[in-house]
């Protein structure tokens, strides 16, 4: 893994752009062909992709006592997660092992899970605990019979699951830097369809070359036009969008700089998960492929607990914030998908600006090609 830089580190950066009216600059540009955005067989490799990467699922805090459980569709295939009585997280495939219905929905709190179909139940370590009318299945092996399991780690306060083997399997599992600050409090969780390919809207968090003129009434009144430090660390990538108010840190000796509060970070932890590091708020973003032209766009909001309870109107007001960048954000990526229609473009041209950009797209075709 590549050392990611430290916060004076950083601001140092930060001050050297403002003083210079500069910004990271990349080693070259990067074309991508228009057809990887339309292509349903490239479409289908990119799914495999996601299902062969240890990929996070939802944070450690959306999951913190045991038989708390989410269940949602991950690369095209139903998963729960849960805690166990032992407080270990693991993940399964969400889908009866009679006929298949899915045995959980949304998220909450359970000490076992029924299929609603025929009362299949299965305990908190997806073990089948008993069925309704058992002796209607002579020879039925109930311990071959339990939820299917699915490859899951926990670190740095996320749930990673791994569907499938493959060439991608252990690429990626360094250690992933410190984004949830401990004791962060869950607050909330949505879904929401976007009729975008999910690499358009994966774009749209890693740069800041945009903020001038998409978010001229909602970020770029806080932040900088195309000002952003970017790092890579294995096939991920951080994007440091700073804030006006960094100018104050001139005040202080520079081994006490400080970016945290004063800057947006963006993680892009590949191929499809973003979590932002807010003021006191932590958003992280999954990127679900639907089809090659929609996207389901999952959010899990984490706060800081003495914010919730001294200043939540402020936390309110970010949050409205948020969602307006957001829409903003939605408009864009969904007028793009709509303009690969028109035949205007072979291919999209990401300049010196989009480092993260090219450093996301040639690590996909690289998990790609591998697989091929």
């Amino acid at each position: 893994m590549t050392s990611l830089m430290t916060e004076p580190e950083i601001v140092e950066r930060v001050f050297a752009h403002i003083d210079g009216q500069a910004t990271d600059l990349s080693e070259g540009p990067w074309r991508e062909p228009v057809a990887n955005y339309l292509s349903q067989a490239r479409f289908e490799a990119e799914v495999q992709v996601m299902r062969r990467t240890p990929t996070p699922f939802c944070p450690s805090a959306a999951i913190p006592t045991p038989g708390a459980y989410l269940a949602r569709t991950a690369a095209q295939t139903p998963i729960l997660v849960v805690r166990g009585a032992d407080g270990v997280a693991r993940a399964y495939r969400n889908a009866c092992r009679h006929r298949g219905a899915e045995v959980a929905c949304g998220m909450g709190r359970q000490k076992s899970f029924a299929c609603p179909y025929h009362g299949w139940t299965y305990g908190l370590d997806g073990a089948l605990r008993g069925l309704p009318g058992e002796h209607g299945f002579p020879g039925l092996d109930k311990a071959a019979h339990g939820l299917r399991p699915l490859r899951t780690q926990e670190r740095a306060g996320l749930v990673f699951v791994t569907q499938e083997p493959g060439p991608s399997t252990d690429a990626g599992l360094d250690e992933p830097p410190a984004m949830f600050p401990e004791g962060m409090a869950f607050l909330s969780a949505t879904e929401r369809d976007v009729a975008a390919n999910w690499k358009i809207s994966a774009e749209g968090f890693l740069e800041g070359y945009h903020i001038r003129q998409t978010h001229r009434q909602s970020f770029y009144p806080l932040q900088y036009d195309n000002l952003n430090v970017v790092e890579a660390f294995g096939r991920n990538s951080r994007v440091t969008f700073p804030y006006q108010n960094i100018e104050k840190q001139r005040d202080f000796p520079p081994a006490t700089r400080r970016a945290a509060g004063r800057s947006t970070f963006v993680y892009h932890l590949f191929p499809n998960v973003m979590i932002a590091t807010l003021p006191k708020r932590v958003l992280m973003v999954v990127l679900e492929p639907v089809s090659p032209g929609v996207t389901r766009d999952v959010r899990y909001m984490l706060a800081e607990p003495e914010a919730l309870a001294t200043s939540r109107a402020r936390i309110d007001q970010a949050i409205a914030l948020d969602h307006e960048g957001a829409r903003e954000d939605r408009e864009i990526v969904e007028s793009i998908q709509r303009g690969l229609a028109s035949g205007a473009n072979d291919a999209f041209e990401f300049g010196l600006f989009e480092g993260a950009i090219a450093h996301f797209h040639r690590n996909l075709h690289a998990a790609i090609g591998a697989a091929a």
